[in-house]
């Protein structure tokens, strides 16, 4: 089936696995052999994956991935958190074995002309999400600060999220406190002042989420989050991933985040 019409350039497609290695003690990163889906691509957007190993185990359900890797002329990835059925599976796979992806899905990040600095602030596999961020950012020439919270220096994968990008990486952990959000309010605030970010972008925890959305709003800083919720069908048609988000005026909608998320505007999006 293929989707890839110009008012809705969504394939389901049969890839092949270029890469799959474990990082750190928890995650895996998958890389795909699919130049168009990956030039097409934008960071925010997810694929929907065919939960199935390399021997035909399953099939369990499509998961949604956040783009880890994607852009012309690069292969594209996707880096998850191994932790059930699904997801053991397509930790499972190996070169040359095939993938059935269906994808692009969702709305991305969004880059205005004139920034010249961002901030991030993610934890776990947020920062599979934020990763091709920074590596947009600094094809637009934006400087990019990064805060990365993990529980160990282990799981903090801060090569796999900065790439080449350049982005300065300030890390805070479980494992020394330094996450604790009373520590990470003062390191925001401190950045803040030293070199004003013109925007801020937040995913992975809902308790980050919260911090970064009311510094931003005390600070006049705009700002974007994606959400990360389950979904069935990862097109619009279930309404399986229906959250809350304020409109104008403040009032209150229900909306898809796989069809008009995943990213949102931080003031708007609601605690989880």
């Amino acid at each position: 089936m293929d989707l890839g019409a110009a008012a809705f350039p969504v394939a389901e497609r049969s890839v092949t696995v270029l890469d799959s290695a474990p990082v750190g003690r928890r995650y895996h990163r998958l890389v795909l052999d699919a130049p168009d889906l990956s030039a097409r691509s934008r960071p925010g957007q997810f694929f929907h994956l065919l939960c199935r190993d390399g021997a035909g185990g399953g099939p369990y359900l499509r998961r949604p991935m956040s783009i880890w890797r994607c852009g012309a002329g690069v292969p594209l990835g996707f880096l998850f958190h191994v932790k059930g059925r699904g997801t053991a599976a397509l930790a499972g796979l190996r070169a040359g074995d095939a993938l059935s992806v269906l994808g692009p899905l969702g709305r991305g990040f969004r880059l205005e002309p004139g920034w010249r600095r961002i901030l991030i602030l993610a934890r776990g596999v947020g920062l599979a999400t934020l990763a091709p961020l920074t590596v947009a950012a600094a094809a637009q020439g934006i400087a990019v600060e990064a805060v990365l919270s993990a529980r160990a220096a282990a799981d903090l994968m801060a090569e796999e999220f900065a790439g080449g990008s350049g982005a300065v990486i300030h890390p805070v952990l479980d494992e020394d406190g330094g996450s604790d959000p009373a520590r990470v309010e003062a390191l925001l605030r401190a950045r803040f002042a030293a070199a004003r970010p013109d925007a801020v972008f937040t995913c992975g925890s809902n308790r980050l989420f919260l911090l970064l959305q009311r510094l931003a709003a005390e600070c006049g800083i705009p700002g974007q989050v994606a959400l990360e919720q389950q979904m069935g069908c990862g097109l619009g048609m279930c309404f399986c991933c229906v959250r809350q988000i304020r409109g104008e005026g403040g009032a209150v909608v229900n909306l898809r985040v796989c069809a008009e998320g995943p990213v949102f505007d931080l003031q708007a999006a609601m605690a989880w």
